[in-house]
C-alpha cells in the first residue's frame, strides 16, 4: 500500500501536472512547427535557386525499375526529410529559447517586486526614539 500512496502523492504534485501539460502543449506546438516548415518554409526555400527540399538520393545498387513512388522513397536516402527535420528543430529551439527567456524575465520582475515589498521599515533615528520616550513619559503622568 505504501508504494501506491507514494505514487499518488508524486502524480498529484503540481510539478508533475505542469510537466504533463507541457508535454501535451509541446506536442501540439511541434505539429504547428512541422506544418509551418512543410507548408511555408520548404516552398520558400525551393523557390530560391531551384533548391529541392523534398529531394532524395537513389542508391546505385538498387534496381528502381517497376517500383512505386513509395517503394522508391523507402529505398532512397531522403535528405529533404532530414533538412525539414533540422529546420523544425531550429524553429522549435528558437521559440523555446525566447519563451524561456521571457519567463525568466517575468520571474525576475516578480522577485524584485517581492524584495521591494518585504523591505523593512528603516530604523528610527536617535531623535525619533527620544521623542517617543518623551511622549510616553508625558502620557504616563496624565
Amino acid at each position: 500500500m505504501g508504494l501506491l500512496k507514494e505514487f499518488k502523492e508524486f502524480a498529484l504534485k503540481g510539478n508533475v501536472m505542469d510537466m504533463a501539460i507541457g508535454v501535451i502543449v509541446g506536442g501540439a506546438f511541434g505539429s504547428i512547427v512541422t506544418a509551418l516548415t512543410t507548408d511555408f518554409i520548404n516552398p520558400l526555400i525551393a523557390s530560391f535557386g531551384g533548391a529541392e527540399v523534398a529531394g532524395l538520393i537513389k542508391l546505385p545498387w538498387v534496381d528502381y525499375a517497376g517500383l512505386s513512388l513509395e517503394e522508391r522513397t523507402a529505398l532512397s536516402i531522403n535528405y529533404g526529410d532530414f533538412i525539414t527535420s533540422v529546420i523544425n528543430f531550429l524553429i522549435l529551439a528558437v521559440v523555446l529559447f525566447i519563451l524561456l527567456k521571457g519567463m525568466n524575465k517575468l520571474k525576475e520582475l516578480g522577485s524584485k517586486k517581492e524584495e521591494e515589498a518585504e523591505e523593512p521599515a528603516p530604523e528610527p533615528s536617535a531623535e525619533e526614539k527620544l521623542l517617543v520616550e518623551i511622549r510616553d513619559l508625558l502620557a504616563s503622568k496624565k
